[in-house]
């Protein structure tokens, strides 16, 4: 019979015995301590950080009609302009933040508004969404905004031109050519003309080097215990949309639209087409994993030479600088550039859409409306192209749905891609150099050998951000501007959240190093 006493005592006893299995440099009271300090120090700075005017382009107060402003979905008369009740139920609704009044919005037909909720969440690592901040974008009657709509009727003209005959062919030389006549255009150049080298590409270092499309988006990846082959599911060429003005009302009023027309064969991306139907159906991080993966099967040589275990004779990194941390943090990045951006588009810019755009150049070239739209476009030679082919001045789209209901600036791939890229960069050596590069073949069904100059890690991860960014803009859902705006945006977001987590880690480690994609070098201790 096992007294009271007794009892207690062997209690006390496999209490002692518990307390002896905990070793290690710190008690669970200074644990707890030092878990709390490095969670009120991170959430310090953040604090610290200045408080920054949001910057926008006036057009919402500037044209009272809100021609320039971002309605697709709300109710809208003969010409697409919205109706002004139910844009101003839009703004009472983002003003106030009253869960009541984001269900008083009215709609034009079935289509939702996506997420606007999204602009007020807060985060745990990182600095808040709200104290970040983008450029202010072209204006609705600026030369800037004429370039860039240039680019994207050239865009959808040629979306089934192959990258590989980029070079020698006639179509995509008249854009290189137009495009460079336009005073504001800010896309990439040689010699101050953009040229078939340059041509719907981004401005970041590596962008300009290689075949169009990155390495990260054709190579293999080893996925587990199998490997993705990169062919994907494409459209039909020629199959464009809402060339038709009643098509086009409809749709933005929020009507439902008509069902893609596939290709039957899978091909690797070797066109805009393909491009921009990778990144309709994506999944939201897609791109950087995958890059992470195909990165990951590099081996030792290629992560970043600060990596704390590249010299230790001992240990391996793997759940601290080891393939379970980048990939962790390459995911993480992405829904925390997102609600970055939502806030900028609900809460700050409420830029217009291209497509919402070519229906005001479409009005006003028909005699339908007068707008100031810059004379640049008017007078261009893509115009007359879309015409002839379309008989009609929208934008073609590669989308039978047109653009997502949320609005332009900035783009929210450009904003997951430019976090993601930020990640790998941090983490793996930006001058290795990609072993057996590859270039899609102009049908898209195989891999040719690439035999140029060197593809590196850096280079071919800012390409990849482009190639995500600016090919939703080859399928007409985007402006150059939300893609260059967005990949700093989610940048940013990355480097914030890395800040955070530099103070995190037991290893003796300088701290994360790598080009931004402005060129610019950055050290985060």
């Amino acid at each position: 019979m096992i007294t009271k006493k007794g009892d207690n005592m062997a209690k006390k006893h496999k209490s002692d015995n518990k307390k002896k299995c905990l070793i290690g440099p710190l008690n669970k009271h200074k644990r707890i301590e030092k878990a709390f300090r490095v969670r009120l120090k991170a959430a310090s700075s953040e604090m610290e950080l200045p408080l920054l005017d949001q910057p926008c382009n006036g057009d919402e107060q500037l044209y009272t009609t809100k021609i320039a402003s971002f309605s697709k979905g709300l109710p809208h008369n003969s010409l697409g302009e919205v109706d002004l009740q139910a844009y101003n139920q839009f703004i009472k609704a983002l003003k106030t933040g009253d869960k009541d009044h984001f269900e008083s919005i009215p709609l034009g037909g079935n289509a939702k508004l996506a997420n606007p909720q999204a602009a007020y969440a807060f985060d745990l690592a990182g600095t808040d969404c709200h104290k970040l901040k983008i450029s202010a974008p072209p204006s609705f009657n600026s030369a800037w905004a004429a370039g860039e709509m240039a680019e994207l009727y050239w865009q959808a003209l040629t979306r089934d031109v192959p990258f590989h005959e980029y070079r020698t062919n006639s179509l995509i030389r008249e854009a290189a050519s137009e495009l460079s006549s336009f005073s504001d255009f800010r896309g990439p150049k040689a010699g101050g003309k953009v040229t078939t080298g340059t041509l719907f590409r981004g401005n970041t270092p590596g962008d300009l080097t290689g075949p169009y499309i990155s390495q990260f988006l054709w190579k293999n990846i080893p996925y587990g215990g199998t490997t993705i082959i990169q062919r994907y599911r494409t459209t039909l060429a020629g199959s464009d949309h809402m060339t038709y003005y009643k098509k086009w009302l409809d749709i933005q009023n929020g009507s439902a639209s008509a069902a893609p027309l596939f290709d039957p064969e899978a091909r690797y991306i070797r066109n805009g087409r393909d491009l921009g139907e990778y990144v309709h159906q994506d999944f939201s991080f897609q791109s950087p994993l995958s890059a992470c993966l195909i990165l990951s099967s590099f081996g030792r040589e290629a992560l970043d030479i600060y990596n704390p275990y590249l010299k230790s004779e001992t240990q391996d990194g793997f759940i601290t600088f080891g393939a379970p941390h980048i990939l962790d943090f390459v995911t993480k990045v992405g829904r925390a550039a997102l609600e970055a951006a939502w806030f900028q588009k609900y809460l700050v810019h409420r830029r217009l859409r291209p497509e919402e755009f070519g229906g005001r150049v479409h009005n006003h070239m028909t005699g339908a409306a007068s707008y100031p739209i810059n004379s640049e476009l008017l007078h261009s030679n893509v115009l007359s192209k879309v015409f002839s082919e379309y008989r009609s001045y929208l934008l073609p789209m590669s989308y039978p749905e047109g653009c997502p209901i949320h609005p332009a600036y900035p783009a929210g791939h450009a904003a997951i891609v430019g976090a993601g890229a930020t990640v790998l960069k941090a983490f793996f050596k930006e001058s290795f150099k990609i072993p057996d590069p590859v270039t899609a073949s102009s049908d898209g069904i195989s891999l040719l050998p690439y035999s140029g100059k060197s593809l590196t890690i850096g280079g071919e991860l800012n390409k990849l951000a482009a190639n995500i960014s600016l090919g939703r803009n080859t399928a007409g859902v985007h402006w150059r501007s939300d893609g260059i705006e967005g990949m700093k945006l989610g940048e940013a977001v990355a480097i914030s959240i890395l800040r955070d987590y530099s103070a995190t880690y037991h290893e003796k480690f300088s701290g994360f190093s790598f080009t931004k994609f402005d060129g610019a070098l950055i050290k985060i201790k």
